[in-house]
């Protein structure tokens, strides 16, 4: 099957972010992709990665595991970027790069007993609800400090940063104050938490607001594989 599309795509996409930093007055080489291969097959993520792409991001611990099984001899940094339920960190927890949906000390302590068993340190970002909406995981913002205070006692992973989704609206001033406030929030927190250096909000459809309010961290998926079939 002809995949150039995948190319052209990726290469659109990652001199629009180039275009834009240039313009912010920031570094590109400091924004991390994560290219997020959710419903795509393996030879797709295979494509993206022969063009130097190394992080990918799935949504289901399912999936993410099925993927590593095939693509484990290929070198890729897997994410695990969405709701990670505790009896289900024991599939991923000896290969798994980074975790972005930590929202509870429940989850934490879980990632830290099977990090410890594999004789590994998981990094990973504690996931903040900004928009305050119910359908959406992540702690809420006035408990986003005190969750990363109880992590770092936590000898087996590493916390790395927060992440948020931004609210599902065309409303581009709402998405701004989402992105905003995690802001603040990681600058806050970063005083007393030194090994803060992820920020990761941003995706197809706002990466631009994101990293004009400081993302770091891009999860993308559309922009680099098409639109996605869920049937």
């Amino acid at each position: 099957m002809n995949y150039d599309y995948i190319k052209t795509n990726y290469e659109e996409l990652t001199a629009d972010i180039k275009k834009i930093c240039d313009g912010l007055n920031r570094n590109y080489d400091e924004i991390k992709l994560v290219a997020i291969s959710k419903t795509f097959p393996t030879e797709q993520i295979l494509e993206v990665q022969k063009l130097g792409q190394l992080d990918f991001g799935e949504n289901k611990v399912q999936e993410l595991k099925s993927k590593y099984d095939v693509l484990k001899d290929v070198n890729i940094n897997w994410h695990l970027v969405g709701h990670l339920q505790t009896n289900k960190v024991k599939y991923i927890a000896d290969f798994v790069s980074l975790i972005h949906s930590v929202d509870s000390e429940k989850l934490a302590r879980e990632i830290n007993n099977h990090a410890q068993n594999s004789n590994r340190i998981i990094d990973i970002l504690v996931q903040v609800n900004t928009s305050h909406e119910d359908q959406k995981s992540g702690i809420e913002i006035e408990d986003a400090k005190k969750l990363c205070d109880k992590i770092s006692a936590f000898q087996n992973i590493r916390l790395k940063g927060l992440m948020t989704i931004g609210m599902f609206t065309d409303d581009e001033k709402i998405i701004r104050e989402n992105f905003r406030t995690l802001k603040n929030l990681y600058e806050e927190i970063k005083i007393k938490h030194t090994g803060f250096c992820r920020l990761s909000m941003g995706m197809t459809s706002d990466y631009k607001i994101a990293l004009e309010e400081g993302s770091n961290m891009l999860r993308i998926g559309s922009a680099i594989f098409g639109h996605r079939n869920y049937l």
